[in-house]
């Protein structure tokens, strides 16, 4: 009787995977932009220069890491993944705050751009995947929920610490954030699935038959590879990041251009994030409910058109127009992607698919801002980047909207 009054232990699992996210992901990718600022101003070096590490990362490291983190995944689950993945990024933080030369910065890159592979989307996806069958949208939306908090948070302390002490100690700050608080708790609170602990998806027993769920049509990699629905979803979630990417890396470098102070690009992109929030709280309940490819199509579209809201009238009732609208419909972009591939593909070989579809939109997510980088290096100006932006988001959500989860499943089952 008392089990019915106890806590799910999936949703423990869910806490940790979400302040995971809040540090490892959050926290410092939203750190990024002002960090940036700081490191070109610092180093005297170009706006082409400091985006160019974790592209090289992205492009060239992340990809065979991605796979092989994947694999690992699938056959001994996430957890020893994401303790690995947290040491990488913990470490590359506090020696990020004494490099001097650029490839030193450019090392460290790469280090962290393996450590976000390993301990980021990719292991926790799966985790939720797991540990959720019926509410694996409301779940993934409270994980991703920190996230976006963590970007919350790293717009106010960011700007704060950097000007109170320098970059090089804000850098270190979350390192040993990240350290302290992660290594812990995963390793006493995660497990990899409810079957480690003698537990079953959402806590109930299973159903005598499962043809409703997803795992029990599960896809190899090849098997999803030769499918539609794959490359589609590839594509769609490659061009969409290629929009995100590129907006939050240059949204400060931009605001500054046009006359706004750090403190005040640190209130705009807080309340972008802020945004964020409210939107992985309700696509997270309406994936559950409704066709998760319309709703993810619907959500690509407007962060789309949001984008031409921020550069064709670039005042401030318009710039915090573009913040709050752009802000929800992108805190609804990460957790709908590991749902919709586990809706169309199974859970068999999630890892690894994942791997593949986050390795593959990373490289949208980190060539946006670097492409970004070198038209306004070139020209002086965001105008064509920011048009090439919103073409892109609008062919990313055309992309998902043509997918059809059910007869590809079918087919290949």
């Amino acid at each position: 009787m008392n089990n019915q009054n106890r806590i799910f232990y999936g949703w423990w699992v869910a806490l940790v995977a979400s302040l995971t996210l809040f540090l490892t992901v959050g926290a410092f990718y939203y750190a990024l932009p002002f960090l940036y600022v700081a490191i070109v101003e610092s180093m005297g070096i170009t706006r082409s220069q400091v985006t160019a590490g974790f592209f090289i990362g992205f492009m060239i490291i992340a990809p065979p890491f991605g796979i092989l983190a994947g694999t690992i995944i699938d056959r001994v689950g996430a957890r020893e993944v994401i303790r690995i993945g947290i040491w990488f990024v913990g470490l590359a933080l506090l020696l990020m705050g004494g490099v001097t030369k650029l490839w030193q910065y450019y090392t460290l890159c790469i280090i962290i751009v393996v450590g976000y592979v390993l301990s980021g989307p990719i292991p926790n996806q799966v985790l939720i995947a797991n540990w959720f069958r019926m509410k694996r949208g409301q779940a993934m939306g409270y994980v991703y929920f920190g996230l976006g908090l963590g970007g919350v948070v790293s717009t106010i302390a960011t700007p704060w610490l950097i000007e109170q002490y320098g970059w090089r100690r804000a850098t270190q700050v979350l390192g040993a954030a990240i350290l302290i608080a992660l290594v812990p708790l995963v390793h006493w609170v995660t497990r990899s699935a409810p079957h480690n602990l003698g537990l079953s998806p959402d806590g109930a027993p299973p159903p005598a038959e499962n043809a409703g769920d997803s795992s029990s049509r599960s896809m190899t990699l090849g098997q999803a590879a030769r499918t539609r629905n794959f490359w589609l979803l590839l594509g769609g979630t490659c061009l969409t990041l290629f929009v995100i990417g590129t907006v939050i890396d240059h949204l400060v470098f931009l605001l500054k251009d046009n006359g706004y102070t750090q403190t005040q690009a640190g209130r705009v992109m807080r309340t972008l994030l802020i945004s964020s929030l409210a939107g992985r709280a309700l696509v997270g309940y309406l994936a559950d409910r409704y066709s998760k490819k319309n709703v993810m199509a619907t959500c690509y579209l407007m962060l789309a058109l949001a984008v031409p809201i921020l550069f064709r009238f670039p005042d401030s009732t318009a710039v915090w127009t573009f913040a709050l609208t752009f802000g929800f419909f992108m805190g609804a972009d990460y957790m709908l992607i590991p749902l919709l591939t586990a809706e169309c593909f199974g859970l068999a070989s999630l890892g690894k698919l994942l791997a593949v579809i986050i390795m593959g939109y990373s490289v949208g997510q980190f060539l946006g801002p670097r492409v970004a980088a070198q038209i306004f290096d070139s020209l002086g100006s965001y105008d064509y980047a920011w048009w090439m932006v919103t073409a892109a988001g609008i062919l990313g959500a055309l992309a998902i909207y043509s997918i059809s989860p059910g007869p590809d499943i079918k087919t290949n089952a």
